[in-house]
């Protein structure tokens, strides 16, 4: 394969000609961190593995010419910096975490790669760690201590966040694929902003051991790729039980991949959605939608009908009070979690101070940025006493109403889609006020307060002046229906084109 076809390529593409011998792990190595190189400012990566990335990529080859014959072996990928990796740094953008180096792999670096604990790994090429927003707090990747991320389509534009990173890696072609995270809509909403394909599964599908965490109770981990059928590769692989993770979900899954193609009763060739019943919430198409956004999802969801999906009204009323619940409810996690950077254990720990009280007060002070500082002040309050049950409690209440409105909806549907933000992505400092990024995850909090799965498809772009700036579609599901997802949006992606778009660097 020359470089011209290497760049771009998708995951299939790629597991295809390394089978193949058309190419060589070391080759797709080498292009990899050549574009990452040229493309640096960007702002994708905080740390690149080359020489690891090379031997591993050796390893890879030697390992196909003995027979192996993994799919993914020797692909290259990169993961989000809050996932801890024995043999690099685990900072989650943050000054905390500053040359922090884990003892051990994340279980979902491990199982995308060498393995461990006596479990096969894919076989993945890491190629280094992307930039995010400090320990995954906020949307737009300006949040970071090593600077922001800007969006290869439109480098005067925030990328989103907090998974910006990888997601801006992925749609600049520096890579095929890369690990996010999503606890509001982390990965729904830069894979949409950037124009590539992003999947959080149901919480506790995959592992959450070795996660820097945020809020416990809603991290999950997913991957974000060119494709639906390359995030169900990298699924697949990511998923399934680990008993060092008290949230982690046993139970057994289904071939994600096979289930791509699988028809649905009822379904042709020509109509390869038939039976599908697709759910538009009123409340997710109402005021506060760009119309540029409203257009782009309008037209994707009419591909869907002529694909054979019946469109259904539903309503999600308590959509608009995921926003105060979800923010009550992750900084409380947040507090309580980051209590843990106190600068005795590990972290950065202050140069001067006196006693105990003044090196915690110190050391998190220089070591935490404003929005992880803003998120811990918040969470330490509605947990302190006398506010507890006026705020935190009802949060949770008010969750439990919104996982009863997705269960209602469901009744009458299969899938719900929507937009995936209410517009495309702003220009970098343009929203300075937090509680503006916040209003930004509207549509795609109460899935993740419900633990649901959801994924975000390109779909088009926006108008005039954001002609650049791409639009995601998004596809939410009843727990544990991910294969029901990825088949939809595989389907939409046979007839559509927008996944291949590639943005003009």
């Amino acid at each position: 394969m020359s470089a011209a076809d290497l760049h771009g390529a998708d995951l299939r593409t790629l597991s295809a000609a390394l089978a193949a011998r058309q190419v060589s792990s070391r080759e797709l190595v080498q292009q990899c961190l050549q574009r990452i190189g040229q493309h640096a400012a960007l702002g994708a990566f905080l740390h690149v593995a080359d020489e690891a990335a090379l031997a591993a990529a050796d390893a890879a080859d030697a390992a196909r010419a003995a027979g192996d014959t993994r799919p993914l072996l020797g692909v290259p990928l990169a993961h989000k910096d809050v996932f801890v990796t024995r043999d690099m740094p685990a900072t989650a953008a943050s000054r905390m975490l500053d040359g922090y180096l884990s003892p051990f792999d994340a279980t979902v670096v491990a199982r995308l790669g060498a393995g461990a604990d006596g479990v096969t790994g894919a076989g993945m090429v890491t190629l280094g760690k992307t930039n995010m927003d400090e320990f995954a707090m906020g949307s737009a990747n300006e949040n970071s201590a090593f600077g922001v991320v800007r969006n290869p389509w439109d480098t005067a534009a925030i990328p989103g966040g907090s998974s910006g990173g990888s997601a801006a890696a992925v749609a600049a072609r520096l890579v095929p694929a890369a690990t996010g995270t999503d606890t509001g809509g982390s990965i729904r909403q830069p894979a949409a902003m950037c124009g590539v394909t992003g999947i959080k599964p149901t919480y506790g599908l995959c592992s959450r051991y070795g996660m820097i965490a945020f809020a416990s109770s809603l991290d999950q981990a997913g991957p974000i790729a060119q494709t639906a059928y390359d995030c169900a590769l990298l699924l697949q692989h990511m998923a399934g039980f680990d008993p060092r993770d008290a949230t982690s979900v046993d139970r057994p899954l289904p071939d994600l991949v096979a289930a791509l193609d699988a028809p649905l009763p009822g379904a042709s060739a020509a109509k390869p959605l038939a039976g599908l019943r697709i759910g538009l919430p009123r409340e997710y198409f109402g005021d506060g939608l760009a119309t540029e956004v409203g257009n782009a999802v309008r037209d994707a969801l009419r591909e869907f009908e002529r694909l054979g999906a019946t469109l259904v009204d539903v309503s999600l009323p308590r959509t608009e009070l995921s926003i105060p619940a979800y923010y009550i409810i992750a900084p409380a996690e947040a507090s309580s979690n980051l209590s843990r950077y106190d600068g005795v254990r590990y972290g950065h720990r202050t140069a001067h101070y006196r006693d105990l009280a003044e090196m915690y007060g110190k050391s998190r002070a220089e070591g935490f940025g404003a929005e992880v500082k803003r998120r811990i002040m918040i969470g330490t309050y509605v947990l302190s006493h006398g506010y507890y049950d006026a705020y935190y409690l009802q949060a949770q209440k008010i969750r439990r109403l919104i996982a009863d409105d997705f269960r209602a909806a469901f009744g009458q549907c299969d899938l719900i889609a929507g937009p995936v933000s209410p517009t495309v992505a702003w220009n970098l400092g343009d929203k300075a006020d937090p509680l503006a990024n916040y209003l930004a995850d509207i549509y795609t909090l109460s899935a993740s307060l419900a633990g649901l799965p959801g994924m975000s498809l390109p779909c088009g772009f926006g108008q005039a002046d954001h002609a650049r700036r791409p639009v995601g579609l998004q596809l939410i599901g009843p727990h544990f229906a991910e294969a029901r997802l990825l088949h939809a949006a595989h389907q939409f992606q046979q007839a559509t084109d927008w996944h291949r778009r590639v943005p003009a660097l």
